[in-house]
């Protein structure tokens, strides 16, 4: 009975080398792709600088004086460095004279900081998720591994060893990209949801 669970327990690891080693490859084209997103986040922030946003704010609180929303709309989205920032700035212009203006710019600054985490999830995941593959695509071969070894059979021993250690290094490569990726992101993020509260601030009627 014994025998019988072990050699089910090998056969559903067995079975999951394959799938392991193409979601490894899937993870690291995935940390690749937000390291491209994530370099062009940087460069469209390059432009970033309080005196540019305070100069945009007050064209936008004179344009919203004068009933000329496009106008101001306009002049916020020069310093929107996100397409959900620029819509919540777009909503701020719209509300900035409504009625309850307070609470609908609030709402709409916390839905923005929610969309900024559900954006940091995509490579907080790959933090985790990268190492957890390496470990598993590690771990996999090394039984293959020793029954090579106890035939014999150096080629066998040496073609799994080989897998396992290169999954090692594709995993902990994985994972430093997207640590690296989210700990900017989280401070990059941070800055875009103070720049929102200082329009609102400076727009809202209270």
């Amino acid at each position: 009975m014994s025998n019988d669970i072990e050699q089910v327990i090998f056969n559903v690891a067995d079975a999951l080398r394959v799938p392991v080693l193409v979601l490894a490859l899937a993870a690291l084209a995935w940390v690749l792709y937000e390291v491209g997103a994530f370099v062009f986040e940087l460069l469209e922030r390059r432009r970033r600088d309080f005196g540019r946003l305070r100069r945009a704010v007050g064209t936008a609180s004179e344009a919203i004086e004068g009933g000329n929303t496009q106008l101001a709309e306009q002049a916020v989205s020069s310093v929107a460095w996100s397409k959900s920032m620029a819509t919540t700035l777009r909503f701020i212009v719209d509300h900035a004279r409504a009625g309850d203006a307070g609470d609908l710019v609030s709402k709409a600054l916390a839905d923005f900081d929610f969309r900024s985490l559900r954006r940091l999830e995509r490579t907080r995941i790959l933090v985790r998720f990268g190492p957890a593959l390496g470990l598993m695509g590690t771990l996999i071969p090394l039984a293959p591994a020793l029954a090579g070894l106890a035939k014999g059979d150096v080629a066998a021993l040496s073609s799994n060893l080989r897998v396992a250690f290169s999954i090692t290094v594709l995993g902990l490569l994985i994972g430093a990209l997207a640590f690296a990726v989210s700990l900017v992101r989280d401070r990059l993020y941070g800055q875009d949801l103070s720049d929102l509260q200082f329009v609102a601030a400076e727009l809202v009627t209270s």
